[in-house]
């Protein structure tokens, strides 16, 4: 038995999944201020003490980190930048915070400059006296060596809440991508940390003792417990969900767009013949590229609960979410309330959202019913423009899956799949807007619930082999070995698989569920004088995506 919750940022999700069967499902309003309430009272709905002891695992899904990026309710965070020679620091540039100290370690991870430990402490000294409590340290090459970025850890850190190495993030080289990945890791962390905090309270209280996973963005999961390091891996884990719990609904075999509508915002994703779209290089939130493997997604800031404000005689929908639907106590109005006055959504106090529209139709001179049609109206058009943008984007590039680039593909869709709390009233106008035929899967209140439950854990792993050094590095676990001057591709790619498998294993995968893959291995001469003195081979190995073991795509949840 596996239990699926999704929390997001206006509702909390819960599904009870036996042999591939749903048994039972809830949804509560998230209390953003005590999750432990949100997460006891959706539970109290589906386990009790004869069916928790049947438990195998806990499966979560967040939206949290995602709606903090997206809101701009983040942390704020210092980044020290070592950047050696080539582009100038303001091609580095993430924020107001940023640092550039001296210092360089080449492409082969030799130190050709030291750290200045007088910067360093000037840099200590400012975080100090702006109150900055975070920082990001990022060296353009510590995925070859990291020993700057812990020796500027170890003076710039002294007596902040945290700090974030550049080279845990990722083994790839992407310079600014890893700056972007290390600062937005920083950003969340005192969010996700809150949060986990909060899920182990939970498990705790309900007597819950079965392993606990996290959703990440490539739709896989990772313990609990080691995602507090790695936050940024669970950005987009909400819009990841879905995606998952799509693929567990239905048997699309055609090009698809799939909306998880929320409270908060709505994520776009695109399936090319029926198989999700992958972020080839990482995906990308707010405009920040990162080096987090993910599934091709996009969340806008527009949902249900969008706050709807009036600007000299005009009305704006979002970004911004401020409390619950008018309808429901919040103090604005919103799309929600717009669907109650125009009697498309039955939730709810309908006096209430007539009169948070009042004014609204006030200023537009129109009936209350009339406003909430041009509210509706607006919110639908904000979303399948966000929509239509995302697909020229992805055409205008090479179309990569979670399987493989598909060459020259042009996507095309004419499904729509629509999921989340205002599915039902949105979808069929929303297919009439993106010429797609509109469907709503089955449990698509709960998708996203479902699709954390049956994702499998994955991860990925780059091996740097280095023959004139004789040294093997995983960067991204802190790892490095001798090796012989005869080591080979075949090598690395043998260390590469024993080395990801034993890290899954300690992740929580299930022995059938490693299905290890080969995604890079490239192999480069390294000449001095005219001579072959060695090589350097880079190998990067993948669990795929996908769902667990013996589940086959809509499968019995929909019996």
């Amino acid at each position: 038995m596996i239990l699926g919750i999704d929390v997001g940022g206006t509702h909390t999700d819960a599904v009870l999944i036996d042999r591939f069967s749903v048994l039972n499902k809830a949804k509560v309003l998230t209390d953003e201020q005590n999750l432990l309430n949100s997460l006891l009272a959706v539970t109290n709905e589906l386990i009790d003490a004869s069916n928790v002891r049947r438990l195998e695992r806990v499966v979560l899904s967040t939206t949290i980190s995602t709606n903090a990026i997206v809101q701009n309710k983040v942390d704020r965070v210092g980044m020290v930048v070592v950047s050696g020679p080539g582009l100038p620091p303001c091609h580095y540039d993430v924020n107001q915070d940023t640092y550039f100290l001296s210092g360089y370690i080449n492409h082969r991870g030799i130190e050709i400059a030291r750290i200045d430990r007088k910067e360093a402490l000037q840099i200590r000294n400012r975080f100090r006296s702006e109150g900055i409590n975070h920082a990001g340290i990022v060296g353009k090459f510590s995925t070859r060596n990291p020993r700057q970025e812990f020796e500027l850890a170890d003076i710039v850190g002294e007596q902040l809440h945290h700090v974030s190495l550049g080279h845990r993030m990722s083994g790839h080289l992407n310079f600014p991508r890893r700056i972007a990945t290390t600062y937005l890791n920083e950003s969340i962390w005192h969010i996700h940390q809150r949060f986990v905090e909060e899920v182990l309270h939970f498990v705790h209280a309900r007597g819950i003792d079965v392993p606990i996973y996290i959703l990440k963005a490539d739709g896989g999961t990772f313990e609990i417990s080691q995602s507090v390091e790695f936050p940024v891996e669970t950005i987009l884990s909400g819009p990841a969900a879905s995606i998952m719990g799509i693929m567990a609904t239905t048997a699309c075999a055609s090009d698809a767009i799939a909306l998880d509508i929320g409270g908060t915002t709505t994520d776009i994703a695109v399936f090319a013949d029926g198989v999700p779209l992958f972020e080839a290089f990482g995906v990308t939130i707010e405009g920040n590229k990162t080096l987090i493997r993910g599934l091709k997604t996009r969340s806008v800031g527009i949902g249900g609960d969008s706050a709807v404000r009036l600007h000299n005689g005009k009305f704006s929908i979002g970004p911004q979410r401020e409390g619950p639907a008018a309808a429901f106590g919040g103090p604005f109005p919103t799309p929600t309330d717009a669907m109650i006055v125009l009697g498309i959504s039955s939730i709810g106090n309908p006096a209430k959202a007539a009169d948070s529209l009042r004014p609204i139709a006030e200023a537009l001179h129109c009936p209350v019913v009339e406003a909430a049609g041009k509210i509706f109206e607006e919110t639908c058009l904000i979303i399948a423009d966000h929509v239509r943008n995302f697909v020229e984007e992805i055409n205008e590039q090479p179309v990569y899956t979670i399987h493989e680039m598909l060459e020259g593909k042009k996507l095309t869709p004419r499904l729509l799949y629509v999921v989340g709390g205002p599915a039902g009233p949105l979808a069929p106008e929303l297919g009439k807007l993106l010429a797609c035929e509109p469907h709503i899967p089955v449990h698509a209140e709960i998708s996203n619930a479902i699709g954390a439950a049956l994702a499998r854990t994955t991860a990925e792993m780059t091996i740097l082999a280095d023959t004139e050094q004789r040294i093997l590095t995983i960067a991204e676990e802190g790892y490095q070995t001798a090796i012989p001057s005869g080591f080979t591709m075949q090598d690395v790619i043998r260390t590469g698989r024993e080395k990801l498998r034993e890290k899954v294993l300690r992740m929580g995968a299930a022995e059938n569920d490693l299905e290890i893959e080969v995604v890079e291995a490239q192999e480069f001469s390294m000449v001095r004088q005219y001579a072959t003195t060695g090589k350097n081979m880079r190998v990067k190995v993948q669990i795929k995506p996908g769902c667990i073991a013996d589940f086959k795509l809509g499968d019995a949840l929909c019996r």
